[in-house]
């Protein structure tokens, strides 16, 4: 019986076994024959579950090397490696806002269409733990974000003041019209000084300019943003419309590119630049190579001397910067959202190389931002690997002194002391749910060791997290 029964039972597992193989083998079928379609999101879903599990149970929550798992790697399905070309400055990279909230100090969101910009906006006004936190109310767009203690709003965005500044405001007409409407709306005695820290987000070019043509084909316009620059608005000669009567509703992606006033070219390198600096909207004052040259040192400066920027396609990091840059914290953590309508959209090889001509200024200006936003990121996180060292030293260096004041032994604490101390503290942090082993190790002699004490230090400056 029990030769028998060994037999069943390893027949069974046999063919448990051969229909797992069949059930997984037909989900990456499905998944091969149906990348994009609503119809198979339940089975995309199982899909990367699997996977998902899978992985989780391969690699036990542990990297190489014994390193625990980073809820940055791997995330926005960023390179393997991540390898800087442009050369910052320490100002450019280390980014740390004293933001007063309780005093005059003023967040100006610069909002450029379809970067994702509108769910950012919702994150600044529902989603930040606050002492007191803005009042959004059912059926209203506008929230009212006031300090502690006063009737001023801390925040200058579409979903806080609403588009005051004309709709999608550029860095032209918000750097001269923010202030004036701030003095407005608040209108005391004794004007302040405000510090105005300006943000905003960007979002791949040709990913973005799809996004516009498939949101201008359901009807959107800007017909009533302003475009106000050096005080007034640009005429129609200057900027015609690509469109005649109410809106482009239905217009094709050819129609859409073959427009050659369409501001969807190039938009984010024109929105973050200067205007004034090439006679606003007046194409015949220079070149225009040599104009979008002039706009595009503009727009890479004015990034660069932001508080903070983001990158839609890396929700979780473009979170953790915000939090460090302005010593705020999100309730809830940002999630990324990869299938977006203009993912959805079949768009021919040569289609997406005309596209990146069309907005080749953006193209660079992206890839320019993309570098500084990953080596900000790198920074950043140095520094809370510094910092978390130095708290551990520091915790360290006061256990030693009180066990050595309890033993009764001399200030200058001996091996025995220093080693029982280390154990208590690793005591200590597991009580907290800490982890207490370090991941330091011996390093070459060519290691700069002030950069990189441990493996942490190491997997920071070389891996794009």
């Amino acid at each position: 019986m029990d030769e028998k029964s060994s037999r069943s039972n390893s027949r069974h597992h046999r063919l448990f076994i051969a229909l797992l193989m069949v059930l997984l083998f037909g989900v990456i079928m499905v998944q091969y024959m149906c990348s994009s379609g609503a119809e198979c999101q339940t089975l995309h879903v199982l899909g990367s579950w699997i996977g998902s599990s899978s992985t989780s149970q391969s690699s036990g929550n542990v990297l190489q090397d014994g390193v625990p798992k980073d809820p940055y790697i791997a995330e926005d399905r960023a390179l393997v490696r991540f390898i800087p070309r442009f050369n910052f400055s320490k100002t450019d990279l280390y980014r740390g806002i004293d933001f007063n909230i309780k005093g005059d100090d003023v967040i100006v969101f610069l909002h450029i269409q379809k970067t994702g910009g509108t769910t950012f906006g919702r994150h600044l006004v529902r989603n930040i733990q606050l002492e007191r936190p803005c009042e959004c109310h059912a059926g209203q767009k506008k929230c009212t974000c006031y300090r502690p203690g006063k009737k001023e709003t801390w925040l200058f965005s579409r979903f806080s003041t609403g588009w005051s500044c004309g709709l999608h405001a550029d860095w032209t007409e918000l750097t001269n019209c923010v202030p004036t409407r701030m003095d407005s709306r608040d209108a005391p005695k004794i004007l302040p000084r405000r510090n105005y820290y300006y943000i905003t987000i960007l979002r791949d070019p040709v990913s973005r300019f799809l996004s516009e043509w498939r949101h201008v084909q359901r009807g959107a316009t800007w017909k009533a943003s302003l475009h106000v620059c050096d005080g007034r608005s640009p005429t129609l000669s200057e900027l015609p419309s690509c469109y005649s009567g109410d809106d482009w509703s239905g217009c094709t992606l050819q129609e859409f590119m073959d427009c050659p006033y369409n501001l969807a070219n190039n938009r984010q390198t024109r929105m973050l630049a200067d205007l004034s600096l090439v006679g606003c909207y007046n194409v015949s004052a220079m070149s225009e190579d040599y104009r979008w040259g002039v706009l595009l040192e503009s727009a890479k400066r004015n990034l660069r001397s932001m508080a903070f920027f983001g990158l839609t396609e890396y929700q979780r990091k473009t979170q953790y910067l915000f939090e460090r840059t302005f010593n705020l914290e999100f309730i809830a953590p940002f999630t990324q959202l990869n299938g977006t309508r203009a993912s959805n959209v079949e768009v021919p090889a040569e289609t997406q190389h005309r596209i990146r001509l069309l907005n080749q200024w953006d193209v660079e200006l992206y890839e320019y931002a993309r570098d500084l936003f990953l080596q900000r990121f790198q920074v950043a996180r140095q520094q809370e690997r510094r910092q978390a060292r130095e708290k551990r030293m520091q915790e360290r260096r006061r256990l030693r002194g009180r066990l050595a004041v309890k033993q009764g032994l001399l200030l200058k604490p001996t091996v025995t002391t220093n080693q029982a101390s280390d154990h208590y503290l690793q005591k200590e942090e597991k009580q907290k749910g800490k982890t207490a082993a370090d991941t330091e190790g011996l390093l070459p002699s060519w290691w700069e060791l002030e950069e990189n004490e441990t493996i942490e230090d190491y997997l920071d400056n070389v891996e794009q997290w």
